[in-house]
Protein backbone atom coordinates (compact mmCIF):
# COMPACT_ATOMS: atom_id res chain seq x y z
CA UNK A 1 0.00 0.00 0.00
CA UNK A 2 2.80 2.42 0.97
CA UNK A 3 2.70 6.14 1.69
CA UNK A 4 0.30 8.20 -0.37
CA UNK A 5 -1.53 11.52 -0.34
CA UNK A 6 -3.98 12.92 -2.86
CA UNK A 7 -6.56 15.69 -2.92
CA UNK A 8 -10.12 14.41 -3.31
CA UNK A 9 -11.92 17.75 -3.22
CA UNK A 10 -10.65 21.31 -2.90
CA UNK A 11 -13.07 24.22 -2.60
CA UNK A 12 -12.90 27.90 -1.77
CA UNK A 13 -15.81 30.17 -0.86
CA UNK A 14 -16.44 33.64 -2.20
CA UNK A 15 -15.27 34.89 1.20
CA UNK A 16 -11.89 33.22 0.62
CA UNK A 17 -12.25 30.32 3.07
CA UNK A 18 -10.67 27.18 1.67
CA UNK A 19 -11.84 23.64 2.48
CA UNK A 20 -9.78 20.65 1.36
CA UNK A 21 -10.35 16.91 1.57
CA UNK A 22 -7.44 14.51 1.17
CA UNK A 23 -6.96 10.77 1.18
CA UNK A 24 -3.82 9.80 3.05
CA UNK A 25 -2.10 6.47 3.60
CA UNK A 26 0.37 6.18 6.45
CA UNK A 27 1.53 3.54 8.96
CA UNK A 28 -1.04 2.50 11.54
CA UNK A 29 1.54 3.12 14.28
CA UNK A 30 1.26 6.92 13.86
CA UNK A 31 -2.55 7.09 13.60
CA UNK A 32 -2.81 8.25 17.22
CA UNK A 33 -0.45 11.15 16.51
CA UNK A 34 -2.44 12.08 13.42
CA UNK A 35 -5.66 12.02 15.42
CA UNK A 36 -4.38 14.53 17.98
CA UNK A 37 -5.01 17.28 15.42
CA UNK A 38 -8.51 18.34 16.43
CA UNK A 39 -9.05 20.74 13.53
CA UNK A 40 -9.29 17.69 11.26
CA UNK A 41 -12.45 15.82 10.35
CA UNK A 42 -11.38 12.29 9.51
CA UNK A 43 -12.51 8.77 8.82
CA UNK A 44 -10.38 5.70 8.31
CA UNK A 45 -10.68 1.97 7.89
CA UNK A 46 -11.37 0.27 11.21
CA UNK A 47 -9.62 -2.80 12.53
CA UNK A 48 -13.07 -3.91 13.66
CA UNK A 49 -14.43 -3.92 10.12
CA UNK A 50 -11.87 -5.86 8.05
CA UNK A 51 -12.20 -9.67 7.97
CA UNK A 52 -9.27 -11.42 9.69
CA UNK A 53 -8.24 -13.46 6.65
CA UNK A 54 -8.04 -10.31 4.51
CA UNK A 55 -6.11 -8.36 7.15
CA UNK A 56 -3.66 -11.22 7.73
CA UNK A 57 -3.00 -11.48 4.00
CA UNK A 58 -2.39 -7.74 3.74
CA UNK A 59 0.17 -7.88 6.52
CA UNK A 60 1.91 -10.80 4.83
CA UNK A 61 1.92 -9.23 1.37
CA UNK A 62 2.60 -5.59 2.22
CA UNK A 63 3.60 -4.99 5.84
CA UNK A 64 4.59 -1.62 7.17
CA UNK A 65 8.36 -1.59 7.68
CA UNK A 66 10.07 1.39 9.35
CA UNK A 67 11.94 3.67 6.98
CA UNK A 68 14.36 4.88 9.64
CA UNK A 69 16.06 2.60 12.16
CA UNK A 70 17.20 5.06 14.80
CA UNK A 71 19.87 4.25 17.36
CA UNK A 72 18.55 4.29 20.93
CA UNK A 73 19.37 7.50 22.82
CA UNK A 74 17.82 9.95 25.26
CA UNK A 75 14.94 12.09 24.07
CA UNK A 76 12.14 11.61 21.54
CA UNK A 77 14.23 11.86 18.37
CA UNK A 78 16.84 9.42 17.11
CA UNK A 79 19.60 11.47 15.52
CA UNK A 80 21.72 8.53 14.38
CA UNK A 81 20.63 5.49 12.37
CA UNK A 82 21.64 1.85 12.39
CA UNK A 83 23.75 0.87 9.40
CA UNK A 84 24.94 -2.24 7.60
CA UNK A 85 24.51 -5.56 9.41
CA UNK A 86 22.88 -3.88 12.42
CA UNK A 87 20.18 -2.37 10.23
CA UNK A 88 19.55 -5.68 8.48
CA UNK A 89 19.35 -7.51 11.80
CA UNK A 90 16.75 -5.02 13.06
CA UNK A 91 14.72 -5.46 9.87
CA UNK A 92 14.87 -9.24 10.23
CA UNK A 93 13.60 -9.03 13.82
CA UNK A 94 10.76 -6.74 12.74
CA UNK A 95 9.62 -9.29 10.18
CA UNK A 96 9.96 -12.08 12.73
CA UNK A 97 7.62 -10.08 14.96
CA UNK A 98 5.21 -9.72 12.02
CA UNK A 99 5.29 -13.48 11.47
CA UNK A 100 4.62 -14.11 15.18
CA UNK A 101 1.66 -11.71 15.14
CA UNK A 102 0.26 -13.46 12.07
CA UNK A 103 0.74 -16.84 13.75
CA UNK A 104 -1.18 -15.90 16.87
CA UNK A 105 -3.85 -13.99 14.96
CA UNK A 106 -4.41 -17.07 12.80
CA UNK A 107 -4.75 -19.20 15.92
CA UNK A 108 -7.34 -16.82 17.34
CA UNK A 109 -9.23 -16.95 14.05
CA UNK A 110 -9.44 -20.74 14.35
CA UNK A 111 -10.78 -20.21 17.87
CA UNK A 112 -13.53 -18.01 16.35
CA UNK A 113 -12.36 -14.82 18.05
CA UNK A 114 -13.98 -11.68 16.60
CA UNK A 115 -11.96 -9.42 14.33
CA UNK A 116 -12.40 -6.44 16.67
CA UNK A 117 -9.97 -8.22 19.02
CA UNK A 118 -7.94 -10.44 16.71
CA UNK A 119 -6.92 -7.71 14.27
CA UNK A 120 -5.36 -5.62 17.05
CA UNK A 121 -2.39 -7.99 17.09
CA UNK A 122 -1.63 -6.99 13.51
CA UNK A 123 -1.81 -3.21 13.89
CA UNK A 124 1.93 -2.46 14.21
CA UNK A 125 2.38 -3.90 10.71
CA UNK A 126 -0.66 -2.33 9.05
CA UNK A 127 -1.09 0.61 6.70
CA UNK A 128 -3.93 3.02 7.39
CA UNK A 129 -5.90 4.97 4.79
CA UNK A 130 -7.62 8.09 6.08
CA UNK A 131 -9.96 10.64 4.56
CA UNK A 132 -9.32 14.01 6.19
CA UNK A 133 -11.06 17.35 5.65
CA UNK A 134 -10.12 20.72 7.14
CA UNK A 135 -9.95 24.46 6.68
CA UNK A 136 -6.99 24.78 9.07
CA UNK A 137 -3.76 23.03 8.05
CA UNK A 138 -0.83 25.24 9.00
CA UNK A 139 -0.36 23.92 12.55
CA UNK A 140 -0.30 20.32 11.34
CA UNK A 141 2.31 21.08 8.70
CA UNK A 142 4.42 23.10 11.13
CA UNK A 143 4.49 20.25 13.64
CA UNK A 144 4.52 17.16 11.43
CA UNK A 145 6.35 18.23 8.26
CA UNK A 146 9.20 18.95 10.61
CA UNK A 147 12.60 17.29 11.13
CA UNK A 148 11.70 16.66 14.79
CA UNK A 149 8.58 14.66 13.90
CA UNK A 150 8.67 10.87 13.81
CA UNK A 151 9.79 9.95 10.28
CA UNK A 152 6.68 7.88 9.56
CA UNK A 153 4.29 10.79 10.10
CA UNK A 154 6.70 13.35 8.65
CA UNK A 155 6.81 11.55 5.31
CA UNK A 156 3.00 11.58 5.11
CA UNK A 157 2.76 15.23 6.20
CA UNK A 158 5.31 16.35 3.61
CA UNK A 159 3.42 14.52 0.87
CA UNK A 160 0.16 16.10 2.02
CA UNK A 161 1.70 19.56 2.10
CA UNK A 162 3.09 19.15 -1.41
CA UNK A 163 -0.27 18.00 -2.80
CA UNK A 164 -2.13 20.75 -0.97
CA UNK A 165 0.19 23.49 -2.18
CA UNK A 166 -0.20 22.58 -5.85
CA UNK A 167 -3.96 21.94 -5.82
CA UNK A 168 -6.22 24.60 -7.32
CA UNK A 169 -9.47 24.99 -5.34
CA UNK A 170 -12.82 25.36 -7.07
CA UNK A 171 -14.91 28.41 -6.14
CA UNK A 172 -18.24 27.40 -4.61
CA UNK A 173 -21.03 29.92 -4.13
CA UNK A 174 -23.87 30.03 -1.63
CA UNK A 175 -25.94 26.86 -1.86
CA UNK A 176 -23.23 24.77 -3.50
CA UNK A 177 -21.62 21.85 -1.68
CA UNK A 178 -18.15 20.43 -1.14
CA UNK A 179 -18.71 16.75 -2.07
CA UNK A 180 -15.71 14.42 -1.69
CA UNK A 181 -15.82 11.23 -3.76
CA UNK A 182 -18.62 12.44 -6.01
CA UNK A 183 -16.92 11.80 -9.33
CA UNK A 184 -16.74 14.23 -12.28
CA UNK A 185 -18.92 12.05 -14.49
CA UNK A 186 -21.64 12.09 -11.82
CA UNK A 187 -21.88 15.88 -11.86
CA UNK A 188 -24.46 17.07 -14.38
CA UNK A 189 -25.39 20.45 -12.92
CA UNK A 190 -28.34 18.97 -11.06
CA UNK A 191 -27.27 15.87 -9.11
CA UNK A 192 -24.55 17.65 -7.12
CA UNK A 193 -27.15 20.08 -5.74
CA UNK A 194 -29.39 17.35 -4.33
CA UNK A 195 -29.70 15.99 -0.82
CA UNK A 196 -28.91 12.54 -2.22
CA UNK A 197 -25.53 13.77 -3.42
CA UNK A 198 -24.65 14.97 0.08
CA UNK A 199 -25.74 11.72 1.64
CA UNK A 200 -23.86 9.62 -0.92
CA UNK A 201 -20.69 11.67 -0.46
CA UNK A 202 -20.86 11.20 3.31
CA UNK A 203 -21.43 7.45 2.95
CA UNK A 204 -18.47 7.07 0.61
CA UNK A 205 -16.26 8.95 3.04
CA UNK A 206 -17.40 6.54 5.75
CA UNK A 207 -16.16 3.53 3.81
CA UNK A 208 -13.07 5.45 2.64
CA UNK A 209 -13.87 4.69 -0.99
CA UNK A 210 -16.17 5.80 -3.81
CA UNK A 211 -16.98 2.14 -4.48
CA UNK A 212 -19.27 -0.19 -2.57
CA UNK A 213 -17.77 -3.14 -0.75
CA UNK A 214 -18.40 -5.20 -3.91
CA UNK A 215 -16.29 -2.86 -6.04
CA UNK A 216 -19.01 -1.02 -7.96
CA UNK A 217 -20.85 2.27 -7.61
CA UNK A 218 -24.24 1.72 -6.09
CA UNK A 219 -26.34 4.71 -5.05
CA UNK A 220 -28.81 2.49 -3.25
CA UNK A 221 -26.05 0.92 -1.13
CA UNK A 222 -24.60 4.37 -0.41
CA UNK A 223 -27.95 5.73 0.75
CA UNK A 224 -28.61 2.66 2.88
CA UNK A 225 -25.23 3.13 4.53
CA UNK A 226 -25.98 6.81 5.10
CA UNK A 227 -29.24 6.01 6.88
CA UNK A 228 -27.48 3.40 9.00
CA UNK A 229 -24.78 5.90 9.97
CA UNK A 230 -27.24 8.58 11.07
CA UNK A 231 -29.59 6.24 12.90
CA UNK A 232 -26.61 4.73 14.71
CA UNK A 233 -25.17 8.10 15.73
CA UNK A 234 -22.07 7.79 13.53
CA UNK A 235 -22.00 11.40 12.39
CA UNK A 236 -18.32 12.03 11.64
CA UNK A 237 -18.54 11.11 7.90
CA UNK A 238 -21.09 13.91 7.46
CA UNK A 239 -18.44 16.47 8.42
CA UNK A 240 -16.59 16.06 5.10
CA UNK A 241 -19.57 17.51 3.24
CA UNK A 242 -20.05 21.26 3.68
CA UNK A 243 -21.43 24.43 2.13
CA UNK A 244 -20.11 28.01 2.34
CA UNK A 245 -21.72 30.29 4.88
CA UNK A 246 -23.57 33.16 3.24
CA UNK A 247 -21.26 36.10 2.77
CA UNK A 248 -22.53 39.56 3.66
CA UNK A 249 -21.21 42.90 4.77
CA UNK A 250 -22.15 44.48 8.06
CA UNK A 251 -21.01 47.23 10.35
CA UNK A 252 -18.67 50.21 9.95
CA UNK A 253 -15.14 50.95 11.05
CA UNK A 254 -13.45 54.34 11.40
CA UNK A 255 -9.89 55.17 10.47
CA UNK A 256 -7.65 57.87 11.97
CA UNK A 257 -9.34 60.51 9.83
CA UNK A 258 -12.82 59.67 11.07
CA UNK A 259 -13.88 58.14 7.75
CA UNK A 260 -16.14 55.10 7.84
CA UNK A 261 -16.37 52.12 5.53
CA UNK A 262 -18.23 48.85 5.46
CA UNK A 263 -16.16 45.78 6.36
CA UNK A 264 -16.90 42.10 5.69
CA UNK A 265 -18.47 40.09 8.46
CA UNK A 266 -15.97 37.69 10.02
CA UNK A 267 -16.58 34.19 8.70
CA UNK A 268 -18.24 32.01 11.35
CA UNK A 269 -17.23 28.56 12.54
CA UNK A 270 -19.17 25.32 12.13
CA UNK A 271 -17.61 22.61 14.24
CA UNK A 272 -13.93 22.66 13.31
CA UNK A 273 -14.47 24.41 9.95
CA UNK A 274 -14.03 28.12 9.37
CA UNK A 275 -16.44 29.67 6.88
CA UNK A 276 -18.14 26.39 5.96
CA UNK A 277 -21.26 24.80 7.43
CA UNK A 278 -20.88 21.07 7.92
CA UNK A 279 -23.63 18.80 6.62
CA UNK A 280 -23.49 17.18 10.06
CA UNK A 281 -24.82 20.39 11.59
CA UNK A 282 -28.04 20.06 9.59
CA UNK A 283 -28.97 16.90 11.51
CA UNK A 284 -31.10 17.42 14.63
CA UNK A 285 -29.29 16.29 17.81
CA UNK A 286 -26.16 15.40 15.84
CA UNK A 287 -24.06 16.02 18.94
CA UNK A 288 -25.94 13.69 21.31
CA UNK A 289 -26.78 10.14 20.30
CA UNK A 290 -29.01 9.71 23.37
CA UNK A 291 -31.45 12.20 21.79
CA UNK A 292 -31.61 10.58 18.38
CA UNK A 293 -34.86 8.71 17.79
CA UNK A 294 -34.20 4.99 17.51
CA UNK A 295 -36.09 3.08 14.85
Amino acid sequence: MAYNAKVLADSISEAGDRLTTMEVTLPRIVLAEFNTHRMFSRNSASSRAIPPAKQIQRVLDDPFIPVYWGVNEKGMQATAELEGDDRQAALDKWLEARDAAVHYASNLAVMNVHKQTLNRLLEPFMWQTIIVTATEWSNFYALRANPDAQPEIRIAAEMMQAEHSTSQPTVLTNGEWHLPLIQPDERDGVFEKTLNARQISAARCARVSYLTQDGVRDYSADLTLYRRLVSGGHMSPLEHVATPFEYSETGYVFNDHGLSARVPRISPWSGNFHGWKQFRKTIVNENDFSKIAKG
